[in-house]
Order: C-alpha cells, then sequence, then structure tokens
C-alpha cells in the first residue's frame, strides 16, 4: 500500500508561506509538523529522583520543567542547560502524584499533591542557580482537608491565588491563598474548612440508565485555557464531565454529602455507557488547546477524543434510547451527516492546494486497497487505516456512494481484527451505512455479524433476515441466516438446561459458594462483551467484605445426621475501603429495603444525554497504573500522544487515529506525556527514576503505518497486537511484583509509604 500523507502537508508549504504569515502562526505550524514528529528520538535522560516519577509539568514560558516523584521530592529543571536546579524535600509522607508551577508568581511557587491526601505550597527561589544536596524548603501552605490520596492539581491561567485539586475521595477542593496559608491544626475538625467546590461522593455512574450513588473516586481534573470557567473532571466510572465553576453552589466543607449539581456535559463512548464493570475508569481527562475537544483515556481500554460542543448543537449527543437502538432493525437518523464548511486551509493555518479530482482519486485508491487488504486476509490494520483517511481526512470531497463503501469495507476489517471494541466500531459504520442507504446489504449483512460476536443472537437474526430480503439470491446471506438459527436454538437449549440444573440443585440444598454470590454479576455484565470475562480485578471501587458466622447449639443440633457441620447464620456486608465511621452509622440508619420514596425517585431519574466519541486511538495498553496520561501535542493539538504499560509511548495524528510513531520510553511503564509550551520537544516519564527528554535528532523517520512493508511495521503489529491481549488481563500479569520490587522506597518507615502507589489500589 502506497504510504498515506498527512494533514498538515509537506514542510514546503510552511517555507513557501512564511513570509506572508503572521510570525506567531507560523511558530504554531511548525511546532508538530508531522516530519518532525517521525524524527523524535531521545535526546537527554535527567537523573535526580530515587523513585517512579508521577508527574512533569512545564512552566509557562517553556524554561523549566517540575517533576514529582515516590521519593516525595520536587525537582526543578532546567530546559536551557537540561540540569537540574533545585530538589525540595516536600514532607509528603507518600508518592507524589502532581506537582505545578503557580501561574504570575514568576515560577517562584510550586504545588503539590500526593498520596498522604495533603496539597502543599512552596516557596522556591533560583537564586544561586545551584542545586543543594539537602534542600530543605518549608511549606508556605498544608492543606490537609482530603481524606485521600490527592491524583491531580489544576490551575488557571492569570490567576497566581488558587488552585484545585482533585482526590479520590470524591471531592474536587478549590484552595485559595489569600484566605489561609493552611488547613486548621492537626486534630481539628475537617468540616472547618469550606473548600469543597465539588462534591461528588453521591455523584459515580454504574451505567448510563443508573442515577449517581456511589463516590465518584476523582483521577483527574482540567481547566480550559480559553474558557476558565469551564472544569473537567474524571474519575472511577465511564462518565467524564464538564461543570461550570459560574454555576456551581457555593463552596460548602464535606460535613454532609450533597446531591451532584448539574453538569454542562457529559462524555462517554457510546459503546462503554451502558457496560456495568466497575474497573472501567478515567485515568486522565484534559482540553485540547483551543478549548473544543476533550480527551479521555480509560483504565483497560483506549483513548477516545470528544467535541466539548459549546455551542448547543447535538449532533454527537445521544440518549439511554439510542443505546438500545443501535442494535435493532429500525430506521437509523444519520446524526453525523452535519458538517461544518469545508476549511480551504490545512489544520496548520496555511492555505490548501485545492485539488478535488486528485483527492477524490487518491481517496478511491485507497478504498481499493483496503478492499485488497479484506480479501487478501492480512494486514487488517492498513486497511482500515486507509478507511479512517478516506472517512475522517476528506469528508467533503466524498460522495454518499463512496463514503458507503468505504464504511461498510471498514466494518467488514474491524469485524475480521477482533481488537478490543472493534465490534461495536464496526456497528457505528454500520449503522452509518444504513442511514445513508437504508437499503444497504452489507449494512445488514456485516450487522448480523457483529452481533454474533456479541453474542445477541436474537437481534443477529433479524439484520441476516433483513440482509437476505435485499439480496435473495445471495447464498451467503442464506447460509448467515440458518447458522444464526442454529446457534440460536443451541443458545436457549443451553439456557434452559442450566436453569434447570439451577432449579434442581436448589431443590436438593445445594449452598452457593461466596466465590459464585461475588462474581455472578460480574459474568453477566460481561458475557456481552467482545471476547471472553475479563481478568481485571475491580481496582477502584475496591470494597472490603465482612463475613459474620454466627453459630448456634441447641437441642435440634443433635439429631443431624452429620455431626460435622456446624450450623449458622451467614451474613455479608459490603462497605468501600475509606468510608469514614460516620457515613457507616448514617448508612445502619437506612439499612434495609428500599423505602417507597427512593424507588420513586429512581423511577423518576432522566439519564442525561451525553456526547459521544470523535476518534479512537489505539495500540497502547492502560492497565498496571491509574495515572497514565493522554496528552495533546503542539500548541494546535494536532497529535495526541499516551504512555503505554509496555514501557513505550505512543503518537497519533489526531484527525485520523493513525498511529505516527512508537517509542521506548521506559523499562516498565511510561506514565506521562508533556509537550514543551512552544518547541517540539516531549517530556515523559514513569516506573523509571528518570526523565528522558524526546526531541526530533534522528536521522531518518519512523515509518510505523500507511502501509510501508518490512520488519519494523511487523515488529510495530506484533507490539499493538499484544498491548490488545494485555488489556483484558490483571494488573499483576502486566507488572509483576519481581519487577517493582527493586523500586520499594525501604528506607521510608512501615507504614508512612505505600511502595507500589504508582500502580492502582
Amino acid at each position: 500500500m502506497e504510504m498515506m500523507s498527512y494533514s498538515d502537508g509537506n514542510i514546503t508549504d510552511l517555507l513557501d508561506y512564511r513570509n506572508i504569515t503572521p510570525r506567531y502562526e507560523y511558530n504554531q505550524g511548525l511546532q508538530m509538523h508531522s516530519s518532525l514528529v517521525q524524527r523524535l528520538s531521545l535526546e537527554k535522560e535527567l537523573e535526580g529522583h530515587q523513585g517512579c516519577v508521577n508527574a512533569v509539568a512545564w512552566n509557562s514560558k517553556g524554561s523549566l520543567l517540575v517533576s514529582g516523584s515516590d521519593d516525595t521530592r520536587i525537582n526543578i529543571w532546567s530546559y536551557s542547560s537540561k540540569k537540574l536546579l533545585r530538589s525540595v524535600e516536600t514532607g509528603h509522607a507518600a508518592n507524589i502524584f502532581c506537582t505545578k508551577f503557580v501561574p504570575e508568581t514568576s515560577d517562584e511557587l510550586v504545588v503539590s499533591g500526593a498520596g498522604d491526601a495533603e496539597v502543599r505550597l512552596f516557596c522556591v527561589s533560583r537564586s544561586g542557580g545551584s542545586c543543594l544536596e539537602e534542600d530543605v524548603v518549608r511549606p508556605s501552605a498544608v492543606y490537609q482537608c482530603h481524606s485521600r490520596r490527592v491524583k491531580k492539581l489544576a490551575v488557571e491561567i492569570g490567576n497566581p491565588n488558587v488552585v484545585w485539586s482533585a482526590s479520590e475521595d470524591g471531592t474536587l477542593r478549590q484552595h485559595d491563598f489569600r484566605e489561609g496559608n493552611s488547613c486548621p491544626p492537626e486534630g481539628s475538625s475537617n468540616q472547618e474548612c469550606r473548600s469543597v467546590l465539588l462534591d461528588l461522593r453521591s455523584g459515580a455512574k454504574k451505567s448510563l440508565a443508573d442515577p449517581p450513588k456511589q463516590c465518584l473516586l476523582l483521577k483527574s481534573c482540567d481547566i480550559s485555557t480559553t474558557r476558565p470557567h469551564l472544569l473537567l473532571v474524571g474519575g472511577s466510572d465511564a462518565f467524564a464531565r464538564i461543570y461550570d465553576r459560574r454555576m456551581l453552589p457555593p463552596m460548602s466543607s464535606c460535613q454532609k454529602k450533597t446531591k451532584p449539581p448539574p453538569c454542562v456535559n457529559y462524555f462517554c463512548p457510546m459503546h462503554l455507557s451502558d457496560r456495568v464493570r466497575p474497573s472501567l475508569h478515567l485515568t486522565h481527562v484534559t482540553f485540547s488547546p483551543n478549548g473544543e475537544e476533550v480527551l479521555l483515556s480509560y483504565s483497560g481500554e483506549h483513548v477516545y477524543l470528544m467535541d466539548v460542543n459549546h455551542g448547543g448543537s447535538d449532533i454527537m449527543k445521544y440518549t439511554v434510547d439510542d443505546v438500545s437502538r443501535q442494535i435493532s432493525l429500525v430506521p437509523i437518523l444519520n446524526r453525523e451527516e452535519i458538517h461544518p464548511s469545508r476549511s480551504q486551509v490545512f489544520p496548520n493555518g496555511f492555505p490548501r492546494k485545492a485539488n478535488v479530482p486528485a483527492k477524490l482519486k487518491k481517496c478511491k485508491e485507497l478504498v481499493r486497497a483496503a478492499e485488497k487488504s479484506l480479501v487478501e486476509g492480512r494486514t487488517y490494520l492498513y486497511g482500515i487505516e486507509a478507511c479512517n483517511e478516506v472517512l475522517d481526512g476528506n469528508i467533503h470531497e466524498l460522495g454518499p456512494e463512496l463514503r458507503h463503501d468505504c464504511l461498510c469495507i471498514r466494518a467488514a476489517l474491524l469485524l475480521k481484527r477482533k481488537w478490543k471494541n472493534d465490534v461495536h466500531m464496526a456497528i457505528r459504520d454500520c449503522n452509518k451505512a444504513r442511514s445513508i442507504n437504508t437499503s444497504s446489504f452489507l449494512g445488514h449483512y456485516h450487522m448480523s455479524e457483529a452481533l454474533m460476536q456479541l453474542a445477541k443472537h436474537k437481534e443477529a437474526l433479524d439484520f441476516a433476515f433483513a440482509a437476505q430480503c435485499l439480496a435473495p439470491s445471495n447464498s451467503e446471506a442464506a447460509e448467515r441466516v440458518e447458522s444464526i438459527r442454529g446457534q440460536l436454538a443451541a443458545a436457549e437449549a443451553e439456557k434452559s438446561n442450566k436453569e434447570n440444573d439451577r432449579a434442581s440443585k436448589s431443590g436438593t440444598g445445594r449452598v452457593r459458594s461466596i466465590t459464585d454470590i461475588l462474581h455472578r454479576s460480574e459474568a453477566n455484565s460481561d458475557a456481552s462483551q467482545d471476547g471472553p470475562r475479563s481478568e481485571r480485578e475491580d481496582s477502584d471501587y475496591e470494597e472490603e467484605m465482612e463475613l459474620d458466622f454466627e453459630t448456634s447449639i441447641s437441642g435440634d443440633e443433635g439429631h443431624d445426621t452429620e455431626s460435622s457441620i456446624l450450623r449458622g447464620n451467614l451474613n455479608l456486608k459490603f462497605h468501600r475501603r475509606g468510608d469514614s465511621g460516620k457515613e457507616n452509622r448514617s448508612g445502619n440508619v437506612s439499612s434495609g429495603s428500599p423505602s417507597s420514596s427512593s424507588k420513586n425517585e429512581n423511577r423518576a431519574y432522566q439519564p442525561e444525554a451525553v456526547i459521544d466519541m470523535k476518534q479512537r486511538y489505539i495500540g497502547h495498553c492502560n492497565v498496571g497504573t491509574d495515572i497514565k496520561q493522554a496528552s495533546f501535542l503542539g500548541q494546535r493539538g494536532e497529535y495526541v500522544a499516551s504512555g503505554s504499560d509496555d514501557g513505550r509511548w505512543f503518537i497519533w495524528e489526531k484527525r485520523t487515529g493513525r498511529l505516527i510513531n512508537m517509542l521506548p520510553g521506559d523499562e516498565a511503564v511510561v506514565n506521562c506525556v508533556q509537550c514543551h509550551p512552544f518547541d517540539c520537544t516531549i517530556a515523559t516519564s514513569g516506573i523509571d527514576p528518570t526523565i528522558k527528554l524526546w526531541t526530533p535528532r534522528a536521522q531518518t523517520p519512523s515509518i510505523v503505518t500507511g502501509g510501508a512493508a518490512g520488519p519494523e511495521t511487523a515488529a510495530v503489529l506484533s507490539v499493538m497486537e499484544r498491548n490488545q491481549n494485555n488489556l483484558c488481563r490483571n494488573r499483576e500479569v502486566i507488572l509483576p511484583l519481581e519487577l517493582l520490587e527493586r523500586f520499594r522506597m525501604h528506607e521510608f518507615a512501615e507504614g508512612t509509604l505505600h511502595p507500589f502507589e504508582c500502580a492502582q489500589t
């Protein structure tokens, strides 16, 4: 397959227009040009930490880099000299997960958040320019109002007085440096701190249809740089949320749980919105540089791009009814056919050299190449990327017929490849094809195959029969109908046999094991997923189980034929780790069967509309840690990058989702990827105690996709397939203890530091 072009054009276009283009726009377009991104290579390793580096952040000018680590130190590095300027012992009792420069303070104020639930502010002077071995700086402020780990900090450009902290206690707090230097002294009531801006302790949703009830353990937050009143949060469920800070209720203490306030928008890929899987959660959320898009990174899942849709458009929004309608044989309304007017400039801001006939010819060649990939049954990835280039990069040049054919080919390729969620992407394509042509044979035929992969036999039979009616002479359609009928009959017979076995066993007094009780609901929820039941643990919904076995010894027990059996009552109690005694006591008051009022409240709940995905980025693995970032690269955000559990970090083209580069960044796991504000320089960190700086120094560009044959691309495919398999495995397989044992911080007293905090709890 011929190498596909990139959306930012040839770098010579930049040179042609540099004399007539403002310097600022020219630099923006040049910063992350595809020709530079393909040549990224390691320039420098910054050494100075003694543990996992969990956070890196640039200052606004790009002259300094700050980092936080498991060693509880904050290091400040010079970008120009690549040397350590200052190393601060913070006094945190656990791993630092986040650190930021406070804006408009001449980079003198640095804030940190850690696993000890504290937020600390430091005034760091760079006078002298040298690093002291024992540099103890007393914190200017210590905020101890959180009750669980602080996972992310947010600052507002131009605001030197406030920092926001997101914690796994379900609250997002606002700390105003003008109102006080610290929280009340240790031992005082936390309720004295009226800093809760967002209370989501009853804000998590198991699925779109369920009302929010559980505590949303916040993992990430971000503030829009273009509209700083918009606040983005993500945590222990599948839904990211945007709140308008101007519409939130007054700040309060954490003395009493409150109902979550209404948000501006919910974000979640439709295929994840109704999957009741406690382990599914967000590890990172961020705004694009222009504030028009958001990027979501999921644990055990992929990275997804969404439109903020602040203008009120509902093009990409869906409801609970839309979720069920996606797999039913009903007319599909095409909600994505409305597109903005075609831009006459490249994403980098420079004029396009419009040649519609040539572009249309190129699209047809790509469609033929994708079809060849499908027929030959190999390199499905390249065929899918060719379709992505046509559908996502040339939407305005395509006619409905070519768009329909390309959608059907991509759906067939996805169903052949069978990577995680490929079947759901195929369903999206089939429905789009059906919306273009309601009599689409391939749209119905591939839809039946997709539903069969999800074990939805009845729905699959409906689509297969519809395909047969559309093409009565097609033997494959007739065979598909008979095959599904046979599988449906077998599935119903198996279900009937299981119900009979269950009834017979319950009649003989069989006692179900605790394992059966705990895993029955999870097995049912995962039965409809593509592939076998996930082996991953419910990392962020950790629950403790109490067993109460009360024995009764009475005269009746002596008549039991099996004297060795001890009769008793088994009581199971579940509660979340970290719940306070006050919350447990309040829970006892309302224990028992739900009241009629709570039933009516649940019945009256109307789920909000949710914004669906715009693009998906695959190839990496995000299972082992819950601090893994996904970031926009460049001032225009033309590229997306993420770390991975295989020690690599990945770069995709934002528009098409095409993998551009894949680089080894850590011996074990890459967690952080942060782009320099102005230069083509990227800082990464992870399990290793070093920070790596990447610049376009490679002699030859990296060719990881686009159809080029050779050992390099074969290795890339192998890595991506292995990562896809690992997405369904638990973190102990991804991060074996033997590998992490050398990172244990033995010098800390027992109980003060958990050695593997960079992994999921």
